[in-house]
């Protein structure tokens, strides 16, 4: 962010999140001059906020502090505050978990979709030279593919690689090299198949398997109390940490929370919760931002904690370099001085000496250490006097930053501490006796002096490309010679239009626009196709019997393989219904045996719009009796629907069970598959469900690909294509 006048700051901030709303009823703690009775330094307003806004003027600061201490001691005694559960010995990792990391199983940094295992060490090691480290992880599981079939989104832990049992490994591993690990809730998913037990107690089971840490509330600010009783039964010390900002009548019942877009003022506001409980671990969060300086300064100022997150559901948002260097250089300070962070000792906006740099000051309280942390809101470098403070005999004074002691110089009452801050940067002084620094102090000193001297504070944002996979082409056939139960498609050029309902996921490349989410998405390009064959159906369940019987494919892992199946064999009544419960791979399988290949997008949309480009195989109308329209609740005959060929007379290209193509994809994070057609099934109630039901032959369904027992569904089939040679 440039060097704004602070009104534009916080408009620019607000602009970034869901701060518009803020707008019309600046805070009065914004205005010039002292606080008086008719113009009051915080009103009852300022309190409402999640993050509150501080005075740029320091004349006013004073009267802010004292304003937000009569506004905690009332408040604690209003809710008749209880600490009990942060007093317990099970939750005293809380205040030390300062970097947390959204991550997607499917995250190709976390598992190999080559060797089918997790690579939690390497994702951790990179992590830390990247990050400085995780304290803890979320691992995401289903949104935002739950919905393709009825799996609910416990089923999507249970089919995870190695399933309840591997994930259990997995956060056995995650402990071992110090890592917490988080499951997540998502209370929209109500369409999709039912537990036996409830919600709840069907958390409290996943817990218990897993061995996890805590549970992330989707779309939750706080879990409801029975939650909390249902995972105390299960497992000691699992926290609870909310999407949503969480009331303060739940603080003392929940250990963390999101601080998820809180717009701020240019002079660093306070987080409302974190100065109510100081115990409380907020994680700063804004997934669509470029630049994170301003959610960083937030959780630097608060001695608070930061959300890593840059494969947003399949979208990519990487962190700058600026941003990795000043987590990199803040989380060694935080976790060594986690008490500090937590504890009474805490003044916000302490005098500088620089403009637009603000401080804050950390001490212990019976005296003895007393740390500042700094935060430069200027795009400029700011050298020189940073700090005049009083005078302890016996006082050391050090810079955590650069790692070497601070310049501190001055006689009498008063010390002056010098330092550099780089634009946008950060920077932190200790003051202590010698003594009380630590054995290991000269040894942290040159770890931070190290990071320091391999800072990169360009704020550019980390793109990364998506890559469509090569697949080796089949042998082409010859005109004429096309195998029975294929349709022979003329080479042509046409105007192909794709579209994606904008989700999270992003479409072909690596962004979105989260502004308009859940509308509409067109991608216009030219498509030259030379002739080839489609199936004229999808592949039939006896199809996929007898390439079986003859080839003796079997997939290297077979979980959900042909699930449907009974004794090796499908339901004697549906034979001719679409194979599902196949992954990419048993498509491209049967495809080779073939000696065909999947379509590509471009093919199987071409094939089912025709030269006229329709909206829907059979016209531009949705017509009655023209597909399977979900009122079956399952598959149907591959043939039941003659009204609704395509002009190439191929059937089932609508409704039904969405097709694979050949369309892989992967920005280097996230891999995933084109899926076309629709399916017979759609999870209704929520928009963060993915896409099902009948869809036009132009819309595209980006489909993330993790492993054979996620990527196989009881909604998704395939059908073949051939090159032809003309003539």
């Amino acid at each position: 962010m440039s060097h704004l006048p602070r009104r534009a700051f916080i408009k620019s901030t607000l602009a970034l999140g869901a701060g518009a709303a803020f707008l019309p009823s600046l805070s009065s703690s914004l205005a010039t001059g002292a606080g008086t009775k008719s113009q009051p330094v915080l009103s009852e307003t300022d309190f409402d906020r999640n993050l509150i806004w501080a005075p740029e003027d320091p004349a006013r600061w004073p009267a802010f502090r004292e304003a937000l201490a009569k506004w905690r001691a009332e408040t604690r005694q209003r809710l008749n505050y209880q600490d009990a559960l942060y007093r317990r010995p099970d939750f005293a990792w809380v205040p030390s978990s300062f970097s947390c990391c959204f991550l997607m199983l499917c995250d190709q940094t976390l598992y190999s979709s080559q060797t089918n295992e997790y690579t939690l060490a390497s994702f951790l090691e990179e992590g830390l030279k990247e990050f400085g480290g995780f304290d803890s992880v979320v691992l995401w599981h289903a949104y935002p593919r739950i919905g393709v079939d009825d799996r609910n989104q416990f089923d999507f832990y249970r089919d995870s690689p190695g399933g309840l049992r591997g994930l259990r490994v997995l956060v056995e591993e995650s402990h071992k090299h110090g890592v917490k690990v988080f499951i997540a809730y998502n209370p929209w998913d109500t369409s999709t198949r039912r537990e036996t037990m409830s919600d709840l107690d069907a958390l409290a089971e996943m817990v218990r398997a897993i061995d996890v840490d805590g549970i992330f509330l989707d779309c939750l600010g706080s879990g409801a109390p029975k939650l909390r009783a249902k995972v105390d039964a299960v497992r000691p010390g699992v926290v609870l940490e909310g999407e949503d900002p969480l009331a303060l009548e739940n603080i003392q019942d929940q250990h963390m929370s999101w601080a998820q877009e809180f717009p701020d003022s240019f002079a660093p506001g306070i987080l409302r919760n974190k100065w109510l409980e100081r115990r409380h671990m907020q994680h700063q969060i804004n997934r669509w931002t470029h630049d994170h300086t301003g959610e960083l300064h937030s959780a630097w100022m608060n001695g608070s904690g930061m959300m890593v997150w840059e494969n947003v559901f399949g979208t990519w948002r990487g962190w700058s370099p600026r941003d990795r260097s000043i987590l990199r250089s803040m989380l060694p300070v935080q976790r060594r001085y986690a008490k500090l962070f937590s504890s009474e000792g805490w003044t916000p906006l302490v005098p500088g000496e620089a403009p637009d740099v603000f401080v804050s000051l950390w001490q212990d309280e019976v005296g003895g250490r007393r740390v500042w942390t700094l935060v430069n809101r200027s795009e400029r470098t700011v050298e020189g006097r940073l700090l005049s403070v009083p005078r302890v005999e016996g006082s050391r004074y050090f810079d955590l930053i650069k790692g070497r002691e601070a310049e501190a110089s001055g006689s009498g009452a008063v010390v002056e501490i010098a330092g550099v801050i780089r634009p946008r940067g950060i920077a932190a002084f200790v003051a202590s006796a010698e003594d009380a620094l630590g054995p290991d102090f000269a040894q942290f000193l040159a770890s931070q002096r190290e990071s320091d001297s391999h800072a990169d504070f360009r704020p550019d944002f980390p793109a990364h490309k998506t890559r469509l996979r090569i697949v080796a082409p089949m042998p082409k056939l010859k005109g004429g010679s096309i195998p029975d139960g294929m349709a022979e498609i003329p080479s042509g050029e046409f105007n192909m239009a794709v579209t994606f309902r904008i989700r999270e996921c992003g479409s072909y490349e690596p962004e979105t626009d989260p502004a308009n989410l859940h509308k509409p998405l067109v991608f216009h390009r030219q498509v030259h196709l030379a002739e080839y064959a489609l199936d004229l159906t999808p592949v039939t369940n006896a199809q996929y019997l007898k390439f079986l019987k003859e080839s003796g494919y079997k997939p290297e892992r077979a979980e959900n393989f042909l699930k449907h199946w009974q004794q090796g064999a499908p339901p004697n009544d549906k034979e001719d219904h679409p194979v599902v419960y196949v992954d990419l791979d048993d498509a491209r399988a049967y495809a080779r045996w073939a000696g065909k290949h999947l379509p590509t997008e471009e093919e199987w949309q071409y094939a089912a719009q025709g030269p006229q480009l329709r909206r829907y195989p059979w016209g531009n109308e949705m017509m009655p009796d023209c597909c399977n329209d979900g009122s079956t609740h399952g598959t149907t005959s591959v043939k039941q629907f003659p009204k609704g060929r395509s002009p190439f007379g191929c059937y089932d290209m609508c409704g039904n069970v969405w097709e694979w193509t050949e369309s892989e994809r992967t920005d280097g994070r996230t891999r995933f598959c084109i899926l076309k057609g629709g399916s017979y099934y759609e999870a209704k109630g929520s928009e963060w469900y993915t896409d099902g039901g009948v869809r036009p032959s132009d819309f595209a369904l980006k489909y993330l690909l993790m492993w054979p027992g996620l990527d196989r569904c009881a909604t998704i089939g395939f059908r073949c294509a051939i090159d032809v040679v003309e003539g």
